[in-house]
C-alpha cells in the first residue's frame, strides 16, 4: 500500500515538478542561443518531452490511485476528484501535444523563421494564437496538478 502512495506522489512530482521548472528552461534557452529559432527548437522539443513525462505519469497516478483505493476500500473511486482532474490534466496534455503543437510545428516550417515574419501576417498570427492557447492551457495543467497534489495529501493523511 505504501508503495501506491509513493508512486502517486511521485507521478504528481515529476508531473508538476517538469511543469514548474519548464519556464526556466525556455527562458534560458531564449536568452542564451543566439536566435530565437534555435531557441524554439529547443523549447519546442524539451515541451513534447514534457508532455510524454506528463502522460505517462497521469497514467501511473491513475492506476495507483484506483487500485489504493480498491484495495483500501474495496472500491476504486474512479469518481474521485482527484482522478476526474487527472483525467482533464492528460486530456489538456493530448490536446496540447497532437492537436495545438503540431500545428504550430507546421507553421513554424512553412513560414521559416517565425521572428522575421511581418506581425500581421496571417500565418504569424496564427502562430501567436496557438502560442497563447499552448501557454494558457499548460497554465492550467499546473493549476490542476497543484489542486490535484492538495487532494491527494488531504486523502492520503
Amino acid at each position: 500500500m505504501s508503495f501506491l502512495r509513493f508512486l502517486m506522489l511521485l507521478s504528481l512530482i515529476v508531473w508538476i515538478g517538469g511543469l514548474i521548472f519548464f519556464p526556466v528552461v525556455a527562458q534560458t534557452a531564449f536568452s542564451v542561443l543566439p536566435t530565437r529559432h534555435l531557441a524554439g527548437l529547443v523549447v519546442g522539443r524539451s515541451l513534447g518531452i514534457l508532455h510524454w513525462m506528463g502522460m505517462i505519469s497521469g497514467v501511473v497516478f491513475l492506476a495507483s490511485s484506483l487500485l489504493y483505493s480498491r484495495l483500501s476500500d474495496g472500491t476504486a473511486h474512479g469518481f474521485a476528484a482527484r482522478n476526474l482532474l487527472v483525467c482533464l490534466m492528460l486530456a489538456l496534455t493530448l490536446i496540447l501535444q497532437f492537436g495545438i503543437i503540431p500545428r504550430m510545428d507546421t507553421l513554424r516550417s512553412s513560414i521559416g523563421e517565425i521572428d522575421s515574419v511581418p506581425t500581421d501576417n496571417p500565418a504569424r498570427l496564427q502562430f501567436d494564437t496557438l502560442h497563447h492557447w499552448s501557454t494558457r492551457l499548460e497554465g492550467g495543467v499546473i493549476l490542476l496538478g497543484l489542486v490535484v497534489a492538495y487532494l491527494t495529501a488531504r486523502w492520503l493523511a
